[in-house]
């Protein structure tokens, strides 16, 4: 599907760019030092004095922040070299940094002045000054062309009429772009050719890198099985299976956080008298922990004790140890934190224990639709009749006036409703509130782990004396989650800056340097709180899980079609990589489209039958598509594939909520679209006139293509059958079968009716009230022993302990959605053995996803740069791309 391209007048982020700087920049002491006393002296009194430049100009208005709509192009971008300069007008403003803090900068388009202005700020977003006027005027069109991206460091003393800068610059990788932008530095003489030459070597050298860990799996195996081979025991079916323990090792929050021994011996708050549920011990731990973080202290004069990575000198200045500022003022701490205990261990309950005990005022809880009743469920279950909470339930139909909400004690709303309301101005209520909130608790916190969307940026507008995270997975795919996280927690000091962010730890976690895994560290341990369930004093006795490794072959014909499509998929590839290294532009979307159709013919042919090229093939000529009945089909049945293919929406480039196609053939979210057509009538994308008449919905989940092959059997839903039948020879057990394709699960769907199964599904297209029929019938039902469960849907919030048999029929890139998946069985309340069972097909695409996942698993001392399934850098895409078709 088409893409929005970034218009060429959007201002560029200030992001992650690897490579080191020719001219390194002073280094940051230890953690564990204290900061240098080279900053007192003249520094220490020219900072609480007013300095600057007749040359400079005033400014006139708040900075231009970052743009977060646009992608994040970090991995993408690589260093061109660096311009030692000044920044002017400093007597004019009380902002101040030292020698090797990082600054951001800032276009000012809007100046009254100059309308080339570039203005520096220090990371508590006080304005130090301006860059020259002479300086800006060339390089201000390089930041609005979006050509490069441009990061500060001070670099000496500040005096009373400028201060010492080097400005880094970064562009893009593209050999072709790259060449035109280092001719042009070089003219403005901003860039010396010989730097050029050392930064260009050291870019090429990190390509290599990056196409260096292949896998190098076997191509796969012919089978001599026969279909309708006869029923097997579960016995035989394990015999076959690798027993295996995929977590191992795996957790990057527990290398952050405290440790094992540390957390037992935290101390417990007292029962709530309130709750008519006695807490475990940990979960009064937790309790205790959450009270004190939400009245935090400042570290005492000169002490080691580091405190939202601030520490107190023995001048008593406060010096914040990832960016290195300094300054006499105390800082501004925030309340809350992050709980990010294992899935299972009773957040929810934690979370109520402390709005009980936690003082008065509103709370407000944004959580998935899928858990929103969940939440009144367990404050109505857990909490004593005479202390029942007033609740509202602030979603769809159900809502009130801004000064109502102050009425409720728990207000509980969903992320599409927070983020509907960034758009509505004026009217957005839960972000306007006149009284702040008491608290704001964000449940499946990970869903803002992408700082660029709406969601996120709307969580961090609402205001709360309070913030909370609650999350089992803080990191889903790369460090840089944690990002997001942070700045909704309202951090001071810089790390909530991705400039801040990406120098301080990203960066360095990527080359190796040990000191960046040591500010993490010390933040995580502070603000994190993280409990697993196989802790010893936890113990939730649960019942012992056992994962197998299920490998499958391949028919001969089955083989024959995947050969034919991997031979398509690596032509595509190395036809894209040959105009890439040429300097032209290649569609990387048919790279991944190609390799979508491996993996999902690893499931069954049929998914690849007729694919999103085909299916447009056919409408190629029409840039506005009659709705006729045949063509409706076509339009939908491409949406499905398109939400199959994980990309996003157009508008918001996030993840699609209730995702629509229109008559011109673009996808967005249903709130995206219908915000663009109310404001303009027109399509964002090829400026066709819409109406919402002019939007079609997928098909409905469930219903059958009358070309699309649901009876035959492929080598997987062989195999997955017979574990089925195996496993519902044992009395009680019943199973939940995920996958992440839909139109996968139509087709179990079809052949468990065939076979005379009872089963119940849950995906993203029923309403809340059908989820939970669909939950009832596998809890209270007998005869309905399976559930058919989209992974993506049911990997938060869920209650499934009915069941004790997960298959997971195809693998996620991201494993902690997985991992989330099967916690949704394996949890407090379960009672049986659990049994995990992960579909293999031998010697294909889904054996080399395992080894993507490993690295995905080991954040800490692997690659903390790789991405995700919906915000993914080209080059990190292209490694992964390497690694599966090679």
């Amino acid at each position: 599907m088409p893409r929005r391209k970034r218009a060429a007048a959007e201002a560029p982020e200030f992001i992650d760019l690897t490579g080191d700087a020719v001219q390194p920049a002073p280094k940051r002491p230890a953690l564990s030092s204290s900061r240098p006393e080279a900053s007192s002296g003249a520094a220490g009194r020219q900072r609480s004095q007013a300095i600057p430049s007749s040359s400079s100009y005033p400014s006139t208005q708040e900075p231009d922040y970052l743009d977060l709509t646009q992608e994040d192009d970090t991995l993408d971008r690589e260093l061109y070299g660096s311009f030692d300069g000044k920044i002017v007008g400093v007597r004019y403003y009380n902002g101040y940094a030292s020698p090797g803090e990082a600054v951001l900068c800032h276009r000012e388009p809007n100046n009254q002045y100059d309308s080339n202005a570039i203005r520096i700020d220090n990371v508590l977003h006080q304005q130090i000054g301006h860059l020259p006027r002479k300086i800006v005027e060339k390089l201000a069109h390089y930041i609005d062309s979006g050509d490069i991206t441009v990061e500060g460091q001070i670099i000496g003393e500040k005096a009373y009429y400028d201060c010492p800068i080097r400005l880094s610059f970064y562009g893009p990788s593209n050999p072709e772009e790259r060449t035109r932008i280092e001719n042009a530095l070089k003219a403005d003489k901003f860039v010396k050719a010989t730097q050029l030459k050392q930064t260009r070597k050291a870019a090429e050298a990190r390509r290599v890198v990056l196409g260096l860990h292949q896998s190098t799996s076997t191509a796969g195996f012919e089978s001599d099985k026969q279909p309708g081979a006869p029923e097997v025991s579960l016995e035989e079916i394990l015999k076959s299976s690798d027993a295996v323990e995929f977590r191992k090792g795996g957790d990057a929050i527990k290398a952050l956080a405290m440790g094992e021994e540390e957390l037992a011996k935290m101390p417990q708050a007292e029962q709530p008298r309130q709750l008519k549920s006695t807490l475990l011990p940990y979960q009064l731990q937790g309790l205790a922990w959450m009270q004190s973080k939400e009245n935090p202290q400042l570290p005492p004069v000169g002490s080691d004790t580091v405190t939202q990575l601030w520490r107190r000198d023995s001048k008593g200045r406060y010096w914040n140890v990832a960016s290195d500022f300094i300054t006499s003022k105390a800082p501004t701490l925030f309340s809350g934190g992050i709980l990010a205990d294992d899935m299972g261990l009773g957040k929810t309950l934690q979370i109520i224990s402390l709005i009980l005990t936690g003082g008065s005022g509103s709370t407000l809880i944004v959580a998935p639709v899928s858990v929103m009743s969940n939440w009144e469920q367990q404050i109505r279950r857990h909490v004593k009749e005479d202390h029942q909470p007033n609740i509202l339930v602030y979603h769809g139909a159900r809502k009130v006036a801004g000064q109502e909400l102050s009425g409720y004690d728990v207000v509980i709303t969903s992320y599409g409703t927070l983020a509907k309301e960034l758009d509505e101005g004026g009217s957005k209520t839960l972000l306007s509130q006149k009284k702040n909130w008491r608290r704001v608790v964000l449940d499946e916190g990970h869903t803002i782990r992408n700082v660029k969307t709406k969601v996120a940026l709307a969580a961090s507008e609402l205001k709360a004396q309070s913030r909370w995270v609650l999350t089992g997975t803080p990191i889903i795919n790369s460090v840089k989650d944690l990002q997001s996280l942070v700045k909704f927690l309202h951090i001071t000091g810089g790390i909530e800056q991705p400039e801040i962010f990406n120098n301080a730890i990203t960066r360095k976690l990527m080359s190796g340097d040990r000191s960046a895994e040591v500010l993490l560290q010390s933040l995580m341990q502070d603000i994190c709180l993280r409990r697993k369930k196989d802790m010893k004093f936890v113990d939730l006795k649960l019942p012992k899980k056992t994962e197998y490794l299920h490998r499958i072959t391949f028919l001969p014909e089955e083989k024959s079609k995947y050969d034919a499509l991997l031979s398509e998929a690596k032509g595509v590839l190395e036809e894209y990589q040959a105009r890439s290294q040429s300097g032209q532009k290649g569609r990387f979307q048919n790279v991944l489209e190609r390799l979508l159709r491996l993996r999902q013919s690893c499931n069954h042919w049929t998914l690849c039958k007729a694919r999103i090229d085909d299916l447009m093939q056919l409408l190629k000529d029409q840039d506005v598509v009659p709705l006729t009945e045949k063509n409706r089909a076509l339009l939908q049945e491409a949406l499905r594939l398109y939400i199959d293919s994980q990309e996003d929406c157009a508008i918001c480039y996030d993840t699609p909520t209730n995702p629509i196609i229109t008559n011109c053939q673009h996808v967005f979210c249903r709130h995206c679209i219908t915000r663009a057509v109310e404001l303009q009538g027109k399509c964002p994308m090829c400026r066709n006139q819409l109406t919402e008449d002019n939007f079609l919905e997928p098909a409905p989940e469930g219903t059958f293509d009358a070309n699309f092959d649901t009876d035959t059997q492929s080598s997987k839903t062989e195999a997955m059958l017979q574990i089925v039948r195996a496993t519902l020879k044992n009395e009680g057990s019943k199973i939940v079968i995920f996958s992440q394709w839909t139109s996968f699960l139509n087709i179990v769907q079809k052949q468990l009716e065939n076979a005379g199964l009872k089963y119940c599904r849950i995906d993203g297209s029923m309403s809340a009230e059908k989820r939970d029929r669909a939950i009832d019938a596998l809890d209270n039902n007998s005869e309905t022993c399976i559930m058919l469960a989209s992974l993506a849907v049911c990997s938060v919030g869920l209650n499934l302990v009915s069941a004790d048999t997960v298959i997971l029929s195809d693998s996620w890139w991201a494993p902690a959605i997985e991992d989330q998946a099967v916690d949704r069985v394996h949890r407090l309340g379960q009672t049986r053995e659990t049994k995990i069972w992960r579909l293999i097909m031998e010697g294909t695409v889904e054996e080399r996803v395992l080894d993507v996942q490993q690295e995905k698993r080991d954040l800490v001392t692997k690659a903390f740069q790789e991405k995700g399934t919906t915000k993914k850098s080209k080059d990190t895409r292209m490694g992964d791309v390497l690694k599966l078709l090679s």
